[in-house]
């Protein structure tokens, strides 16, 4: 079986449901594209291609669409079984435009979400402020990373963790000769 084939094809899916979710969240609220893509600060034709299914959204783009309609990002993902088991390099991956940083949405529950991260070596990514109420909880499973929150820098080593009100622009970096691989627990208030 080509894998490269089987993945497009879950990849093809994963953004169709983002698409169906997108709309029926959006004009649920009475929210026309339109207002939303001005809202939000994305294109309108990057919006259109998104509901039709035709785009698979960054992970800026992500981020922008659920704060936008107030929602965790794991709810434009495709509904959950009551047992899940997502393997390694399997999911769903939401990629920065540049590559540098991947993050894998695993599961969600009420309030919260949770995520595999992987940050290229020598590379950092900024992130934009989410809606008010977020926190998030990042673990560094492999490699070491530097967390900027308010101007305040926090290095942290395999296996230690960091916890941070997400509600204003923070960035991760990695100064190493080797992929940062992070869990994230992000949750809503």
């Amino acid at each position: 079986m080509d894998t490269t084939t089987e993945f497009q094809g879950k990849e093809e899916e994963v953004g169709k449901q983002i698409g169906i979710n997108l709309r029926q969240f959006r004009t649920a609220k009475g929210i026309t594209i339109e207002a939303f893509a001005k809202q939000i600060g994305v294109s309108k034709l990057t919006l259109i291609k998104i509901e039709q299914g035709e785009a698979n959204p960054t992970l800026s783009v992500m981020w922008k669409i659920a704060d936008g309609l107030h929602i965790p990002i794991a709810a434009l993902l495709s509904g959950e079984s009551d047992v899940s088991i997502i393997r390694k390099q399997e999911g769903m991956q939401l990629k920065s435009s540049d590559d540098i940083f991947v993050v894998e949405p695993l599961f969600r529950s009420n309030g919260f979400e949770l995520y595999r991260g992987y940050l290229q070596p020598n590379r950092s990514y900024t992130s934009e402020a989410h809606q008010a109420g977020v926190t998030e909880f990042v673990t560094v499973m492999s490699g070491q990373l530097t967390v900027e929150v308010n101007q305040e820098r926090y290095d942290l080593m395999e296996e230690e963790c960091i916890r941070f009100k997400a509600d204003r622009q923070h960035t991760y970096s990695n100064s190493s000769e080797s992929m940062a691989i992070l869990h994230f627990v992000i949750t809503y208030h």
